[in-house]
């Protein structure tokens, strides 16, 4: 059975922002209680006073996981290297049979280019390479019988190398994406490996992620 508390807990806990304004003492109880009353009458099929929204507000409590807060605190304190890129373009091309053929040449020709940007994803419909701008018209020409769906330029990378076991961390991600949401900073496109996070976003954003990055790290 739904009770207020109950509905209170699922909607802060479907609203990162909500959550974290109310751990940071920064919303005032009175006036979310009076923006909570239509969803929660609604969720209890009955009317509900303000004040008693107010009051499990004020006795929610977020779940803490004091073992997990100090592995995520360790783990930014051992978070290596951040470097940024700059001058890279997207491409977004419709997966084909020929279209990994297409690639293996890109590979070829910047096989021995250390200081070329390059990042390949693929999903079920579509592929996109990221790269740097340089290599514009060798990418057109290898994939000139692909279908494109999709291209971006001025572009930039900032990379952050995470220390070992950073899959294991709860939250650890959502850190980083809270701190660049709360920055109004748009994300363009998010690579991943085992110990490498890299965001791409837009040139005029990179100075503002790479501080806000660099402040949630310190």
């Amino acid at each position: 059975m739904k009770t207020i508390a109950s509905c209170v807990q699922e909607i802060i806990v479907a609203s990162p922002f909500l959550e974290d304004g109310l751990s940071r003492g920064i919303i005032n109880f009175s006036a979310l209680a009076k923006d909570l009353n239509a969803p929660i009458s609604k969720m209890l099929r009955k009317p509900v006073k303000d004040g008693a929204i107010m009051m499990a507000l004020r006795r929610y409590q977020q779940p803490l996981n004091l073992e997990n807060s100090k592995k995520l605190k360790h783990t930014f304190n051992e978070i290596g290297d951040i470097t940024v890129r700059s001058n890279l373009s997207d491409f977004t091309f419709q997966n084909s049979k020929t279209l990994i053929h297409s690639h293996s040449k890109i590979l070829e020709q910047i096989s021995e280019n250390h200081q070329i940007f390059y990042a390949f994803t693929r999903g079920m419909f579509e592929s996109n390479i990221i790269i740097s701008t340089s290599e514009k018209i060798n990418i057109l020409n290898a994939f000139e019988n692909e279908t494109q769906i999709g291209f971006q330029e001025k572009l930039s990378a900032i990379s952050i190398y995470l220390p070992k076991g950073n899959s294991k961390i709860v939250g650890l991600y959502y850190q980083i994406f809270k701190r660049l949401a709360w920055e109004n900073i748009t994300l363009y496109e998010v690579v991943s490996t085992t110990n490498e996070f890299t965001i791409v976003v837009e040139d005029p954003l990179v100075d503002k992620a790479f501080s806000a990055i660099k402040r949630l790290i310190d």
